[in-house]
């Protein structure tokens, strides 16, 4: 069987009043420990489904900012190849300079081997210039993917850097006593030369495209961010403001209520 209480009209106003502060008390709590005002779809549809889209952007760029320095390691082993090969090069033009200085044939025939053998490592270090299983100096190939949908991309293309033929160093080294030999040599590591430099130049190029899209995609990453929290995060000095005026309402509505029952007791007392 229940009971019917009734409260006296300045009982239950205290009570209500109470029971908002407590209300409010929780809400500025959670905002207080979280950091934010809308943690739920509840606090503010709007906002929290925003912020949740910037997020989720925020996300996949993040992904691809990944992708763009994992191909900006790609890019790089292949211009530290190209960089290798080049003063391997330099290294036997100077072999063949010395060669043609000479006449002697045990000494030519020195130099041809040593000359041989840097150009057995320009093939070696071109084949060791890859990352993560691709090799741009052995015609491998890279799409960079720059929006969430990779819509926006860059394909970078190599070249097959791990024959001599392929950059046009494909020659005899069995220069004999002839200087012929030994100045098409000369002649071919000069075009050599040219061609991995214009090589270079093209990676350099890739190499600013993905640098100034990571760099992109970093601000947006951090402007979607802001956004977010923006739209989410509580004013700290202004919660704990609330708090401490919430606490002082909370007190004084429990003697504002303390002092109605003493008011109803009175009154019970006058029938006693």
């Amino acid at each position: 069987m229940g009971y019917d209480i009734s409260l006296t009209q300045g009982m239950r106003k205290n009570l209500i009043s109470l029971q908002y502060t407590s209300t409010l008390l929780n809400m500025t709590q959670a905002r207080l420990s979280t950091g934010k005002k809308v943690n739920t779809a509840m606090d503010d549809p709007v906002n929290y489904f925003a912020a949740q889209s910037h997020m989720t952007r925020a996300a996949d760029l993040a992904a691809r900012k990944d992708g763009m320095g994992e191909a900006i390691n790609i890019v790089s082993s292949a211009d530290k190849g190209i960089s290798g090969i080049i003063t391997l090069i330099e290294q036997a033009k100077g072999i063949a300079t010395s060669a043609l200085a000479t006449t002697d044939s045990s000494s030519i025939a020195s130099y041809a081997t040593q000359f041989d053998t840097v150009m057995s490592q320009i093939l070696t270090l071109a084949k060791d210039a890859g990352y993560k299983g691709t090799n741009l100096l052995d015609n491998g190939s890279i799409d960079v993917k720059f929006n969430e949908n990779g819509s926006s991309k860059l394909t970078v293309i190599g070249f097959g850097g791990t024959t001599l033929s392929t950059v046009s160093l494909a020659f005899s080294t069995t220069w004999g006593v002839s200087t012929a030999f030994i100045n098409t040599s000369l002649s071919l590591i000069g075009t050599a030369s040219e061609i991995l430099r214009t090589k270079v130049k093209t990676l350099a190029a890739n190499m600013n495209v993905i640098t100034t899209r990571q760099d992109f995609t970093k601000n947006m990453i951090d402007t979607l961010k802001t956004g977010a929290d923006d739209l989410t995060l509580a004013d700290m000095n202004e919660e704990s403001a609330n708090m401490l005026m919430l606490q002082t309402r909370q007190s004084l509505g429990t003697t504002s209520l303390s002092i109605a029952s003493q008011a109803a007791q009175s009154v019970l007392r006058l029938f006693q």
